[in-house]
């Protein structure tokens, strides 16, 4: 079942998604496939990344990420795909990326949810 998410928030999610760009896990696996570089980071709170996450994904959280993204990733023109749960928390990390000056940013809609429910690879 999907966790029923407070209206303030749904508002925050929304007008990010206006700015940001998505893509689909079936986006980012074709991007691995072609093997397009670029660093997938989750969002995801600590405990959620150390419980399962995508291969190769590096965790900065949420609520972290303005402050340690330059030391992991210094160059601003670098690809980035974000994920988190669901896809809300991404966005919001995505809009707060680019008004800091990144400009490769992509948010993947649906998130480790999509992720699994596809019986995609994961680790611990």
């Amino acid at each position: 079942m999907a966790k029923q998410h407070a209206p303030g928030f749904l508002k925050l999610v929304t007008d990010a998604k206006t700015r940001v760009k998505e893509c689909s896990v079936d986006d980012m696996r074709a991007k691995q496939a072609a093997g397009v570089p670029f660093v997938l980071v989750d969002v995801r709170e600590e405990s959620e990344f150390a419980a399962g996450h995508i291969p190769s994904a590096i965790h900065i959280g949420k609520g972290v990420i303005e402050r340690d993204i330059e030391a992991k990733i210094p160059d601003l023109a670098t690809p980035i795909v974000l994920y988190c749960g669901g896809g809300f928390r991404s966005a919001l990390a995505a809009d707060a990326l680019q008004k800091m000056g990144y400009t490769n940013v992509i948010s993947m809609d649906g998130g480790w949810r999509a992720w699994t429910e596809n019986g995609l690879p994961t680790e611990k």
